[in-house]
């Protein structure tokens, strides 16, 4: 029997747009069952230094309604690699701007026995469609 593949993902998904449709696309491409791990509102303001437009509950609903997830959570207030042991993904794909706690991850996954892979997603047009630049559009089409 074959073992199926499990891929994880990490975002805010702030205002679910083709962006990020295209970050899970493409990531869903890496194994057989993809999970996405919605950030929690205090963990994005304490890396980004602000709240959300949209909150937690209201930033899963959308990754779950847009069908591109097998599985949607939010990750853990305490420990940001919770999710990680409990899940235990074969791959994790990272958006090209994701940098937090990035820098330790290999040697974390290592270091509880999990091999990994770590695979970093393209770009799809980040002078569009990035939620920051998009904060003061009304319509991006």
């Amino acid at each position: 029997m074959k073992k199926t593949k499990k891929v994880m993902v990490f975002g805010t998904f702030d205002r679910l747009h083709k962006g990020h449709e295209y970050f899970l696309s493409e990531a869903r491409k890496c194994g057989d069952f993809l999970t996405a791990v919605v950030a929690r509102d205090k963990t994005v303001k304490k890396v980004k230094g602000r709240l959300p437009s949209e909150n937690e509950g209201e930033r899963k609903m959308s990754v779950e309604k847009s069908g591109l997830a097998d599985k949607v959570i939010l990750g853990s207030l305490n420990d940001v690699y919770e999710v990680i042991m409990k899940e235990r993904p074969d791959v994790i794909c990272l958006g090209y701007d994701q940098k937090s706690f990035v820098g330790g991850l290999g040697s974390f996954l290592e270091s509880i026995g999990i091999d990994a892979g770590i695979i970093r997603i393209k770009a799809y047009r980040p002078d569009r469609y990035k939620t920051s630049l998009m904060k003061n559009q009304k319509k991006v089409k």
